[in-house]
């Protein structure tokens, strides 16, 4: 069995070998998953929690990621993380212990891969601008791995509702060629970009659908809870929607919410991620056109994610 730490959890997952992997993953069969969570014993209004998120792919690998929730944690003497995690995997046959790994560094690389499939998949070949919101853990993530499926992107912007962060993050990052900014008026620089991802808590849409371009891809990481919402109607108007699984964006408020209003049907989700790698559904269809992805997450993502990173770390081991 193999213990891997977070810095080796980045260091093996190279963001266009992981966007490979997930592609492949993707051609076939989803795998079981569920999710469990458990409240702080004795104290449901705290919100303490345990997460835990199981997937099997049968005659595979199997695997668990167990996630602690203490929102007080930020405040504490040293701040520590909110969530903190383990993945915990096994071989598919014969049930055998395969890895244990740090599980905030599985999720982050997951979570940035998935959407970079998104833009490899249906953003424009030529795209050159690239706007994100946020200043979190993810924000360099989400800009590494979307930069290394579209190397044509040569000018990033960085908005956050706190200035300061987003500079702060433009700042700490650099890739040759890339042009990393903080911007502070967002309804400026959104009529300027090609991609413009979201990874915030908003519960306010922060996107307005008004303000795109023609062409734009739009790729949402936050709203994962119906009342959230990163996107307004216009922008579910105006784009051509997709999503990471059919199932799973149905409790996401960037589309339950319109759904909700009438403005969409779930049938208005043109493919997902299983569709597009296999073939079986088209993405872009025209230069002009604007898509939304929207990334939901899931646990069958952190089983695809451990999967290559056992890989890599065979390869490795074997050299």
């Amino acid at each position: 069995m193999h213990l891997i730490d977070g810095r080796d959890v980045h260091r093996l997952l190279d963001y266009p070998a992981l966007v490979a992997a997930l592609r492949e993953a993707h051609r076939g069969a989803m795998p079981d998953a569920g999710e469990l969570f458990m409240s702080e014993p004795g104290n449901r209004e705290g919100g303490r929690g345990l997460m835990t998120l199981p997937a099997w792919s049968r005659a595979e690998m199997l695997g668990v990621k167990l996630v602690t929730i203490f929102p007080d944690n930020p405040r504490a003497t040293p701040p520590l993380p909110a969530n903190q995690g383990l993945y915990i995997a096994f071989d598919g046959v014969t049930g055998v212990p395969a890895l244990v790994a740090d599980g905030t560094a599985l999720t982050l690389r997951k979570t940035a891969a998935d959407s970079a499939l998104g833009v490899d998949l249906l953003a424009r070949p030529d795209a050159e601008t690239l706007l994100v919101l946020g200043a979190g853990a993810l924000v360099p993530h989400i800009i590494e791995a979307i930069v290394s499926v579209r190397p044509s992107v040569r000018t990033v912007s960085i908005w956050n509702r706190t200035a300061e962060n987003a500079r702060r993050v433009a700042a700490d990052m650099h890739i040759d060629g890339v042009e990393i900014d903080a911007v502070e008026r967002l309804e400026t620089v959104l009529p300027l970009a090609d991609i413009v991802s979201s990874a915030t808590m908003a519960t306010e849409p922060l996107i307005r659908g008004t303000l795109l371009k023609e062409g734009c891809h739009v790729d949402l990481i936050g709203g994962w809870r119906p009342d959230m919402r990163e996107a307004d109607d216009d922008v579910i108007r105006r784009a051509t929607l997709f999503a990471d699984t059919r199932d799973l964006c149905r409790d996401c408020g960037d589309f339950l919410q319109p759904v909700e209003k009438g403005l969409m049907s779930w049938v208005d989700i043109q493919a997902d991620l299983f569709e597009l790698c296999s073939g079986s559904r088209p993405g872009r269809t025209f230069a002009g056109e604007i898509t939304l992805f929207k990334n939901a997450g899931g646990a069958h993502l952190d089983l695809f994610t451990a999967q290559e990173l056992l890989r890599r770390l065979q390869l490795e081991t074997d050299h």
